[in-house]
Order: structure tokens, then sequence, then C-alpha cells
């Protein structure tokens, strides 16, 4: 059971993979109050169909919106949708999920290639935490609690392995995504500086690693269910306090080197 008791919950690229699996089990175990927007690239396209009957399920807890993290416009318009729908409480946890992924290596990655990563996984999530902040920090002064969690007000970046440096050298032959790996390691410290950012507003900010997932992403030979790795995400998202503010976690809950 999911471990989230956040009232009002963003999650992006939400029609496929880990984002769509997030939203099903929120849903599936919805606590009173509860509120999850949904947003994807295109809500009203075939690849959000599975997310569409989603939303019929469940009507009074999700909310489809239209957002594309490689569009700053989408991004500014889909901050205004939701937050006329929030009300005086805020948005309480901010969960960056989407990403593309591009292969090659030092001879091959192209420079399109690395702009078009660059630009879905590290400026988006950087424009997508920039026009949602207000309404963060809206959450974290309702409250009316001390220090940080989920529950309250948060930022969740989910990266991966690929982005740490220490970690990441000994797989590259296995996982020849550059352009991916470049990208998730500037995604990672865009999280830290963001984390060191909003400190002060007791917003909670960190990185979280999904495991290798059999999604569109990880690909068929991946070593685990987008449910496993995802009930282990909610578990350890819904235990968050200010210790693990600013780090980089699994879906396991342990500490990964960056």
């Amino acid at each position: 059971m999911a471990a989230v008791k956040a009232s009002n919950i963003l999650i992006t690229g939400a029609n496929r993979g880990l984002g769509l699996e997030m939203v099903k089990q929120l849903s599936e175990n919805s606590c009173a109050n509860q509120h999850v927007f949904a947003t994807c690239r295109d809500p009203e396209g075939p690849r959000s169909e599975a997310l569409r009957e989603l939303a019929k399920k469940y009507p009074s807890v999700i909310t489809i919106i239209r957002l594309d993290a490689d569009d700053p416009c989408s991004i500014k318009e889909s901050a205004k949708k939701v937050g006329a729908l929030l009300g005086a409480n805020g948005l309480n946890l901010l969960v960056n999920n989407a990403a593309i992924l591009a292969r090659g290596i030092i001879k091959t990655s192209q420079a399109e290639d690395m702009k078009n990563s660059f630009n879905t996984n590290v400026i988006g999530p950087l424009l997508i935490i920039q026009e949602y902040l207000p309404y963060l920090q809206t959450a974290a002064k309702a409250s009316g609690t001390p220090g940080m969690s989920s529950n309250k007000a948060a930022i969740i970046n989910i990266s991966t392995l690929g982005g740490s440096m220490t970690t990441m050298p000994a797989m590259f032959t296995q996982f020849p995504v550059l352009p991916y790996c470049v990208s998730k390691a500037g995604f990672n410290m865009l999280t830290v500086l963001a984390a060191e950012e909003v400190k002060g507003d007791e917003i909670l900010c960190m990185v979280l690693h999904p495991g290798w997932v059999k999604t569109d992403l990880g690909g068929k030979d991946a070593t685990l269910e987008p449910k496993e790795s995802v009930e282990g995400m909610l578990h350890v998202i819904g235990g968050l306090t200010e210790k693990q503010h600013g780090g980089f976690l699994d879906y396991t809950g342990a500490t990964l080197p960056w």
C-alpha cells in the first residue's frame, strides 16, 4: 500500500511506465482528500489511453493536465491550470518523472541528441520547479508543522544510477547511453542545488533511483517490474524527512553514491 499521504500531488510523464504506475498505485490506495495531477505531453493521444481509462475509473482522484517538459509555454500553462484548482493548501508533492533516453558513446553521440536530452531531462525539470515552487511554498506554510516531509512539501526527482559519476563508468559498456547519462548527472546537480535553495522554505528535495525497470526506457531485459519499483519508491517517499534532504536514494531506501 502507498505510504504517501500528501493531499495534492503532481506527476510528470504520467501516461506510461513508472509515471502511470505511480498514478495507478496512488489512486488505488488514495487517502481522504488526496488528488493527483497526472501530466503528460499529449493527453488526447493514443499513448495516453491507459491514463485516460485510469482517470475514468478514479474521477475524484485524478486530473489529467497537459505538460510537455520540452515546451516552456506548456509548463507555464500547466502551472496556471493546476494553480487554479489547488486552492489555499498548495501543492504538497511534485514528482519530476518525465525523461527521454538517447543512446550513444563519445564516437557516435549526436549534438541533437545531447540538446534534446538536456531540454527534457534538465531544463524541463528546472522550469517545472520554477513554475510550481510558489504552490509548494504555499503548502509548506499551510502545513503548520515543523521539519520536512513528502506530506508537507517536497520535490522528488526521479533520476538514475546512470547519472552517478562514481558508478556509471563501470556500467558504460553495458549501457552505452551517453546523452542520457550526462543529462541525468546534470539533473542530479540541479536537485542538489535546488535542495540548497529551498531548504529555508522547508521544502524537501531529493533524487530517487527507481532501479532497472521494465519500461520503454528500461527495456525488456530489466530486472524489475514497474509495480515493484513504484511500491518501493512510494514507501521511501512516504518516509522521507529532513535527514534525506538533498540525498540520492534508490527504491529500497539505500543511499547511492554521486
